[in-house]
């Protein structure tokens, strides 16, 4: 993923688990949902982008459209 801010250099984040991915599907719904939804809790752009990615990283490992939790967005994030 790549952030790009006006006036700011781009910030690339890499990915945060295993290439061996499983679905994509639903997986950019998950990263705009969390990305909004931090954005409207008070997160910089950077922090929204960072959370989005770890979101992202999880429902990709999930058959199908997946649903993610606050419990394994908090447990990614800490391991």
């Amino acid at each position: 993923m790549v952030l790009f801010e006006e006036r700011k250099a781009p910030f690339s984040i890499s990915i945060c688990g295993t290439t061996d991915i499983v679905d994509v599907t639903g997986a950019g719904d998950t990263v705009i949902s969390v990305f909004t939804l931090a954005l409207a809790c008070g997160s910089t752009f950077r922090e929204a982008a960072l959370l989005a990615n770890y979101a992202g990283d999880i429902v990709v490992m999930k058959k199908g459209t997946a649903t993610l939790s606050a419990q394994e967005l908090k447990e990614n994030i800490v391991s």
